[in-house]
């Protein structure tokens, strides 16, 4: 394929190397002579391992060039990729004039070209900035229509510097965020052959998945460094017990409680980050991110609060509200609060749940339940029918079958906020959101 790459820093110079590796003709642009020049001389422009023999050996076999002209570049290629830095401001925002710059320029190319055209933006951006500053630019500097006259994608990277080379044959993904079919055909064909997962998504959310990426990878260095640290008060080998830690592959280091949805509760996790907590304090280590677990925790409730209340309806049903389905525990359950605090707003709750039994509580599930909600009995409903009967709004807290089956049930006038991504919800009659999808 013929492609252009707008940028020679860590991320064009690299992939511009790369694709011209793969086989494809390649045209690297840039706004600064010495890298255009130092391409062009079979130099690369960064330092990075191996890049610079890709760059020599592409520059002599004729695949890889490079050009101050972006009009050279459009021209001569089907494919731009926008791979231009976008630094923070001061106050952390991102400044994307660069990416906007190039967008206008290409567009100003564009408006002389009579073939398709596909513009990528490979750059680390926010979601909407294709849609709201990209393909803006390009329709206005072009004077085309996005999806007729050129088509847009977001094509996030994921290159480490000091292995980017290497990144780039052997991502665990490669993430293409369009809504044009030639320009998704052009991206398939042009990272054919990598190993990795394909996924094929839209735009918004393959601009976010990188800042998802990188967020999750600096959690866990911060993690990792405040165990540490409490190890070390403890005089334990931090690695030994991270070693350990890493056994476990099925909760630990695994999907395991990474989908979004509501707080945590239990007998086990609060308990066990106030203690974790309180020995921080108790030897003078600062552990700020296991200090925020407990107040993020207390947020969500706070926001699930607000969504109900918001639907401005004063009869709540609740499916469930113990901790988590397939439990009668309802030690330190958010749902328990949740429930509490809407009472406090003059709500009229039932609650539904079959795994709830009173006559079986017994000990402090039994006292925690009363002591929270001693009324509760008054509260619950033998039966679903009950609760949708009296319910406007009905708040879904699991995925048990039971509570499926209330999708097709629901009268149009009934409101349904799933916290638990119930499915089939497409057939329900009534109005339907979820806690955070």
């Amino acid at each position: 394929m013929r492609v252009s790459v707008f940028g020679l820093g860590y991320v064009g110079a690299v992939c511009a190397a790369c694709l011209a590796e793969s086989g494809h003709e390649v045209i690297g642009c840039d706004v600064n002579a010495s890298k255009v020049d130092l391409i062009n001389s079979g130099k690369s422009p960064i330092v990075e391992k191996d890049i610079a023999e890709l760059i020599a050996a592409n520059v002599a076999s004729g695949r890889l060039k490079a050009t101050l002209s972006t009009e050279e570049a459009v021209m001569g290629s089907d494919v731009s990729l926008l791979c231009v830095g976008t630094p923070s401001r001061p106050n952390g925002s991102l400044d994307l004039s660069a990416v906007e710059a190039v967008a206008r320029q290409i567009g100003a190319a564009l408006a002389a070209k009579n073939s398709f055209h596909s513009v990528v933006l490979r750059s680390t951006v926010l979601p909407g900035t294709l849609s709201d500053i990209v393909v803006p630019a390009l329709q206005e500097t072009s004077g085309k229509k996005a999806g007729e006259g050129f088509g847009t994608a977001s094509n996030p990277e994921f290159m480490r510097e000091g292995s980017a080379v290497a990144d780039y044959n052997s991502p665990a993904k490669t993430v293409i965020g369009t809504n044009d079919d030639l320009t998704r055909e052009r991206l398939i064909e042009l990272y054919r052959g990598l190993p990795g997962r394909l996924i094929v998504t839209e735009p918004r959310l393959s601009e976010l998945v990188k800042y998802t990426d990188n967020t999750w990878h600096a959690l866990k260095v911060a993690f990792g460094n405040e165990i540490g640290n409490i190890c070390k008060a403890a005089g334990v080998d931090s690695h030994e017990l991270m070693r350990v830690f890493f056994a476990d592959t099925k909760l630990n280091i695994s999907e395991a409680y990474l989908l979004p949805g509501y707080a945590f509760g239990g007998s086990c996790l609060p308990k066990d980050v106030r203690a974790i907590n309180a020995y921080a304090a108790l030897n003078d280590v600062e552990a700020p991110l296991l200090k925020s677990l407990i107040p993020s925790n207390k947020q969500q409730i706070e926001r699930a609060l607000d969504w109900v209340l918001s639907q401005n309806k004063r009869s709540i049903g609740f499916l469930g509200f113990s901790f988590k389905a397939g439990t009668d525990d309802l030690r330190e359950s958010p749902y328990l609060e949740l429930i509490e605090r809407l009472i406090g707003k003059g709500c009229d709750i039932r609650v539904f749940d079959q795994n709830v039994s009173l006559a079986r509580l017994v000990g402090a599930n039994k006292q925690y339940l009363m002591n929270a909600i001693p009324h509760v009995t008054q509260l619950m409903v033998p039966a679903i029918e009950d609760l949708i009967e009296h319910s406007e709004v009905v708040v879904a807290t699991s995925r048990s079958p039971e509570y499926e089956a209330v999708v097709e049930k629901l009268r149009p006038d009934q409101v349904l906020l799933d916290m638990a991504r119930l499915p089939n919800v497409g057939r329900i009659a009534g109005t339907y959101d979820g806690i955070n999808w």
